[in-house]
């Protein structure tokens, strides 16, 4: 695996700290690998006959499905050594970061204000999905804040999730960003030209600075909730010398002027909130577009289509990975939230040039573990034209 970029708010782990980062990684590679197919076999050899023979038919849905592997113990190995290395990836990495908070903390001071900009808000209000939720299981989630001038919430995120994906996304941990640009912006929209781009849920700006790249004399502007990864995605983005524009406003609500942006994404935003918050941002969207604007939302593919073992083996992050969201967004109807925002022609129709709304996908270069030997992932796009 190559080794993540450096940059100047990465936190640099010492010889112990990357040998535990480096189990973290080969017990994640061997429970997607080796463990992982086993949950499949235990269900076609077992599981499956067993509930036939005692139901007679099949289950119905995921729900069925996880009622009737819950009680096997090859399954509760697998669940909880998963959620173990997931908890696992977070210590170790939360460790590096305090060892040397102090310093980051400093560095990302020294950044400045030279290229973008960063404002936070003394009196924001947390939206309440929020609250109590460790998203992901990452200790504090991306409300954590500690100290003062507080980063940690965005170097735990920045590095854990490098280890977490064992570098498929990228040295810069981009891919999401990257394929969205160059996968679909830049072969089906070659011609638009964004004066004004915006990200909601920009994170540490890993998904917003492929948007710097591809639109270089495009205003940049990246929001998110929470005051430590706005520092950190302030001080990375400058310490990589891109401009972005950073504020701690909520995607519900965000105060930007009606008509101000030309484009606005998010990258695997959505099925953190709860369907209420989605269909708020997409309303959100809708007046935030100038018209021949265009809103995508890159998530992970819905349910729709897919057997009751792909669906229960997917949904584990719902029961068990503090993601209470994840399955809820996936048996939304998107396009139909989408119309309801506003966004209500068809854009499968030639006559169709504004208000519409489609879900297309796009691959990436992130293998998701469902348990499946596939070399890419893919990506849904909720796109919207104003």
């Amino acid at each position: 695996m190559k080794q993540q970029q450096r940059h100047g708010l990465l936190p640099t782990e010492n010889h112990d700290e990357l040998a535990r980062e480096t189990f973290v990684r080969a017990l994640k590679s061997h429970i997607s690998t080796e463990v992982t197919p086993g949950v499949r076999e235990l269900y076609t050899h077992r599981v499956l006959p067993r509930y036939q023979q005692e139901m007679g038919v099949p289950p119905r849905d995921r729900e069925t499905v996880r009622r009737a592997m819950e009680p096997e113990p090859y399954y509760q190995l697998w669940s909880s050594v998963r959620r173990a290395s997931q908890d696992l990836l977070w210590n170790v990495v939360a460790d590096s970061i305090g060892r040397q908070l102090d310093d980051l903390r400093a560095r990302a001071e020294r950044t400045g204000r030279t290229l973008g900009s960063l404002e936070l808000d003394p009196d924001f209000v947390l939206p309440w999905y929020f609250w109590g939720i460790d998203i992901h299981a990452m200790p504090g989630g991306y409300r954590g804040e500690y100290v003062p001038g507080d980063v940690t919430a965005g170097a735990l995120y920045d590095r854990g999730v490098y280890v977490y994906a064992m570098g498929q996304m990228g040295e810069l941990n981009d891919d999401y960003g990257q394929s969205v640009v160059n996968n679909y912006l830049k072969t089906v929209h070659k011609d638009f030209r964004p004066r004004r781009i915006l990200e909601i849920g920009c994170g540490v700006g890993n998904s917003t600075l492929p948007y710097v790249d591809a639109y270089p004399e495009a205003e940049v502007h990246g929001i998110d909730v929470g005051a430590a990864l706005l520092r950190y995605a302030h001080g990375r983005a400058e310490s990589l010398g891109r401009k972005v524009h950073f504020a701690q406003r909520n995607g519900e609500d965000t105060g930007f002027p009606s008509g101000h942006f030309d484009l606005v994404v998010s990258h695997i935003l959505l099925h953190e909130m709860p369907p209420e918050a989605v269909r708020a941002v997409l309303r959100e969207c809708h007046r935030l577009l100038a018209p021949g604007g265009m809103m995508i939302h890159a998530d992970f593919p819905g349910y729709a289509g897919l057997d009751p073992l792909v669906q229960f083996l997917i949904d584990w992050d719902t029961w068990n990975n503090n993601e209470p969201f994840w399955g809820p967004m996936r048996d939304m109807d998107l396009v139909q939230a989408a119309r309801d925002a506003g966004f209500t022609g068809d854009c499968t129709e030639l006559s169709c040039k504004r208000e519409c709304v489609e879900e297309v996908s796009t691959p990436t270069g992130r293998v998701l573990q469902s348990g499946e030997r596939r070399s890419s992932g893919t990506l849904a796009l909720l796109v919207g034209r104003r």
